[in-house]
């Protein structure tokens, strides 16, 4: 399912399917096949350039609610650290670990925890059955690299959505069903409906939220931080649809 998302959804793999295409009819319809190729050139210098990606996060994170404010500070009472991958094999650290978001998240809920003083459950399995899950890594880079100790683990969940029913196990047999959720600013939108469908009242703990700069001709020029800041805000509202419709 991820492959074929990424080849009909996603630039570059789309773009490059079209031009294909393109190629194919230039030999019967010429016409046709130069503007199938032009439509295909033209998504794939837009979708890299950073003015056309700066609208498309717009428009998919608006409305999206900020971080706790400190009068929300007593509200909550866990904080659910959502996992965002793992770095196996990670000769450095002998063994498997985490890095990039999953460590942005797990520095953050570490944080919360020293400001709130909130117990933390961290959610995410194993999907790829690699042997070690995702809980398991964070749980150990919290405890020995942050100093910070996990109560509850959850490591079954495949998904967001898993994460959440499986988070509401665990917490609701302990009283608790108000919780700071911790996850990036761009996934928060569907992780916040995700947990809410569950049963729980949310109060959002968004990090690493990307700040927009004035307009700039550097924006019409392509670069591989614009490409990846669109293809994960695609990427979000794809899942909101795959949610709704499968949950």
């Amino acid at each position: 399912m991820k492959l074929l998302f990424e080849i009909f959804v996603l630039p570059p793999f789309n773009c490059i399917l079209l031009i294909l295409i393109g190629l194919i009819i230039l030999r019967w319809r010429f016409r046709l096949g130069v503007w199938i190729i032009s439509i295909a050139l033209l998504v794939l210098y837009a979708f890299n350039t950073p003015a056309v990606n700066k609208a498309i996060t717009d428009a998919v994170h608006s409305g999206e609610p900020i971080t706790y404010s400190v009068s929300q500070k007593s509200l909550g009472k866990a904080i659910v650290v959502l996992g965002a991958g793992k770095y196996l094999n990670a000769t450095e650290y002998f063994g498997d670990t985490i890095r990039g978001r999953a460590l942005e998240r797990v520095r953050y809920g570490a944080f919360l925890h020293r400001n709130t003083g909130k117990p933390i459950l961290v959610t995410g399995g194993d999907p790829k059955n690699t042997g070690s899950s995702e809980a398991h890594l964070m749980e150990a880079v919290l405890t020995n690299e942050f100093g910070v100790p996990v109560k509850w683990l959850e490591p079954r969940s495949k998904n967001t959505f898993e994460s959440a029913r499986n988070s509401w196990e665990i917490l609701y047999n302990e009283g608790i069903t108000q919780i700071y959720l911790v996850t990036h600013y761009a996934h928060m939108a569907r992780a916040k409906a995700a947990f809410e469908r569950a049963g729980f009242d949310v109060i959002p703990a968004p990090t690493i939220k990307l700040r927009h700069s004035e307009f700039s001709g550097k924006d019409l020029l392509p670069n591989s931080y614009a490409a990846e800041a669109g293809k994960a805000a695609i990427t979000e509202w794809v899942g909101g649809i795959w949610y709704k419709l499968r949950y």
